[in-house]
C-alpha cells in the first residue's frame, strides 16, 4: 500500500491489510474473551509460542489485531501493541523493558501526566535525569554508562518545545540506545519517527488517531531501527527467532499480559474507523491552528504565544524540517500580566473548557492550576509554563468562528 496516497491508504486500510469477513470493507467487532481449539494441541503450540493465534482476549483478540495492523502500516514499524490508554501504553511497555539500576534520559518539557509516571518508576529504582531536548549537548552530558534510552515528545504539551530529534537519534544510534518518541501530537502524515532512528513510537490513540472524544486507546510501535541483540534485559523465553521480534514480544508479554491493560475490541473498531479521516481532520486544525496564532500573537492582551509555526518560535526551523504540511494542532499563549484566565474561558461561546486534545472541536484549559498543580512553581517555571498560561488544542471548525469567539473573550480582560 506504500504507493498510494496517506488519505487513500487510510480509507482503505482495514479492508486491504485485515481483510474482513463477507467483503466488509471494515473488520467485524469480536465480542469473544475465549477462543476454541478443536485440536488441543493447537492451543499448547500457541501458548509456547509455536504458532500465531488468538488464546484470551487480554493478550490479544481479532478486533485489536486488525488495528495494530493499520497502526504498524502508518508508522513503517514491525510491530505493533495496542492498549486501553496511552498512558497505559508507556507504563507497560517501560516496565517491561526496565529493571532497577537502569537509566533513563527524559524530555523536561513532557506533559504532567507522563512526567509523573517518570517520577513513579523511580520508586522502582529506574534513575530519571530530566534534560533539555531541544539541545543535544544537554542530552549527551546526561548520559551514564547504565543509560537504556533517551524519552522525548515531538512537540512538548503545553509549551511547544521541539525536540532536537535528528541529533537524539543519531545519538541514541552511537550508543546503542532507545530512542523513544511519544507521537500524539504530531502523527503521520504530520511526522514519521522511523525516519529519525526513533526506536519505539508511542502515541494516546484517543487523540488525533481516533478524533472524535468518544474512545480511549494507546499504541507503541516497533519501528525496527533498533538491534534488540544488545539490549541486555530482554529474558531468553523472549529472544525468538526473529531478533526484530525480540523487543515487542517482551513487551507483549510482560506488558501487555502480565499488567493487563488491554484495549477492549469495541474502542479499537471505534479507533479504527476514526483513523480513515486523521489526514483531513490533521489538515484542518493545523490551518485553524495557524490562523488563531497569527491571530493572537498580534492582539495587545495576549503576551506571548508558543507555536512551532511562528517565526520567533525558538525551535521554528527544526519544526520546518521535521514536521510536514503544518506544525500540528496544539498551541499556547500567556494573557497579559494581572489576566485572570478562569474569567476569560468562561467567557467562551463556542470553544469548550476540557482537559482533552485531538479533538474535532476546540479546547482550552487553564494550565498551572489543572495539569501541572502537581508541580512546584519551580518545577512549572523550568517547563515555561506561566500562571496565566492557557492551553488550545484546534479543531475543525470554521476559522472566522473561532477567532471571533477569542476575540471576544479578549476583549473582556
Amino acid at each position: 500500500m506504500t504507493k498510494l496516497g496517506f488519505t487513500t491508504r487510510q480509507v482503505h486500510s482495514d479492508r486491504m491489510l485485515n481483510t474482513p469477513e463477507h467483503g466488509g470493507v471494515h473488520s467485524s467487532t469480536s465480542n469473544s474473551v475465549l477462543f476454541e481449539f478443536k485440536d488441543a494441541q493447537g492451543i499448547i503450540d500457541a501458548f509456547q509460542g509455536k504458532r500465531a493465534a488468538h488464546v484470551y482476549s487480554r493478550s490479544s483478540s481479532p478486533s485489536v489485531a486488525a488495528l495494530q495492523n493499520m497502526l504498524n502500516d502508518l508508522e513503517g514499524g514491525v510491530g505493533t501493541l495496542c492498549y486501553s490508554t496511552g498512558m497505559a501504553a508507556i507504563s507497560s511497555t517501560l516496565f517491561a523493558l526496565l529493571k532497577s539500576g537502569d537509566h533513563l534520559i527524559v524530555s523536561q518539557y513532557l506533559f504532567g501526566n507522563t512526567r509523573s509516571f517518570f517520577e513513579t518508576i523511580k520508586d522502582f529504582g529506574v534513575q530519571v535525569t530530566y534534560a533539555d531536548v531541544t539541545d543535544i549537548q544537554q542530552v549527551k552530558e546526561a548520559y551514564r554508562p547504565n543509560t537504556k534510552g533517551v524519552y522525548t515528545e515531538t512537540v512538548a504539551n503545553p509549551v511547544t518545545q521541539v525536540a532536537d530529534l535528528h541529533a537524539i537519534g543519531q545519538f541514541c544510534e552511537e550508543k546503542h540506545m532507545l530512542f523513544m518518541v511519544d507521537n500524539t501530537m504530531t502523527p503521520p502524515p504530520v511526522f514519521y519517527a522511523k525516519d529519525v532512528k526513533a526506536s519505539l513510537v508511542f502515541c494516546s490513540l484517543t487523540k488525533y488517531i481516533a478524533g472524535h472524544g468518544n474512545v480511549l486507546g494507546g499504541a507503541v510501535v516497533d519501528t525496527g531501527n533498533f538491534d534488540w541483540t544488545k539490549f541486555d534485559n530482554l529474558k531468553p523465553a523472549y529472544q525468538v527467532a526473529d531478533t526484530a521480534q525480540w523487543g515487542i514480544t517482551q513487551i507483549k508479554k510482560k506488558g501487555l499480559r502480565d499488567l493487563g491493560a488491554t484495549l477492549a475490541p469495541q474502542s479499537a473498531s471505534a479507533i479504527a474507523l476514526g483513523m480513515e479521516t486523521l489526514a483531513l481532520r490533521l489538515s484542518r486544525s493545523q490551518h485553524n491552528a495557524m490562523q488563531l496564532a497569527t491571530f493572537l500573537d498580534n492582539h495587545p492582551r495576549v503576551s506571548k504565544v508558543f507555536y512551532p509555526g511562528l517565526a520567533d518560535h525558538p525551535q521554528h526551523f527544526m519544526a520546518r524540517e521535521y514536521l510536514h504540511g503544518g506544525y500540528g494542532a496544539i498551541l499556547s499563549f500567556d494573557l497579559i500580566e494581572g489576566a485572570d484566565p478562569v474569567a476569560f474561558l468562561n467567557e467562551m461561546k463556542l470553544v469548550i473548557c476540557a482537559t482533552h486534545l485531538g479533538d474535532n472541536r476546540t479546547l482550552a484549559l487553564p494550565v498551572a492550576p489543572t495539569i501541572y498543580f502537581e508541580n512546584t512553581a519551580e518545577e512549572r517555571e523550568i517547563m515555561g509554563i506561566s500562571d496565566t498560561m492557557l492551553r488550545i488544542s484546534v479543531g475543525i471548525e470554521d476559522t472566522q468562528d473561532l477567532i471571533e469567539d477569542f476575540e471576544a473573550a479578549l476583549n473582556t480582560i
